[in-house]
């Protein structure tokens, strides 16, 4: 069944100003995207646009929040399949980068937080995916195999950050980056993830 078809009228357009927005802001950022613009784009007079939103800035707010691949992604992870942590992370670590690799888009929001509203929305999306990233890191500490103490929300947050980076580098160089850049690139994350970066106990120096 189309889910479109169990939405009452104010829902879909609802839902039809935030796909709107969500394209426009992509294309022309934040401040290059107008009211009027939304209100074309979603096929729907201006004034009705505020029926839902009280501004353009909760708009941007809600798609950031209520679009985030997050919702999507995290889910995905806490699925991942493995015995112990290391096959654990690493399929979590592929499903990460190919969930969040179908919603390629949603990176330049992300960026548009950063650059023109310097971040102030993080601290609002961070709250409502804290606990679900948390559940994730349980998962991480029930595999089987030992952690070194570190503290969880940072084990969490390692993982992110690494990841992020790679789907990044991903999407800016990969046209750019020489083969043997690309090469297993995804399990070497893994492994540095997991091992860092020094090998364990090297031989004494002669």
């Amino acid at each position: 069944m189309d889910e479109n078809a169990t939405l009452t009228r104010g829902e879909r357009t609802r839902s039809e100003i935030m796909t709107a927005a969500q394209q426009l802001f992509v294309q022309h950022g934040y401040h290059g995207t107008s009211m009027r613009q939304i209100a074309q784009r979603a096929d729907i007079a201006l004034g009705g646009i505020y029926n839902h939103f009280d501004s353009k800035e909760q708009i941007f707010l809600t798609v950031l929040t209520e679009m985030h691949p997050l919702h999507y992604v995290l889910p995905l992870m806490s699925t991942a399949q493995g015995s112990t942590i290391e096959e654990f992370v690493r399929e979590a670590a592929k499903q990460m980068v190919e969930g969040v690799g179908e919603r390629l888009e949603f990176i330049n929001l992300i960026f548009i937080e950063l650059v023109e509203f310097k971040g102030e929305h993080l601290a609002q999306i961070f709250n409502i995916f804290f606990p679900r990233i948390m559940e994730f890191a349980q998962r991480i500490i029930q595999s089987d195999g030992e952690l070194r103490p570190i503290p969880l929300p940072v084990l969490v947050r390692a993982y992110i950050g690494l990841f992020f980076s790679y789907i990044l580098t991903e999407l800016l160089l990969s046209k750019q980056l020489p083969p043997e850049m690309e090469q297993d690139a995804l399990d070497h994350f893994v492994d540095i993830f997991l091992h860092g970066i020094l090998v364990e106990n090297p031989p004494p120096a002669e």
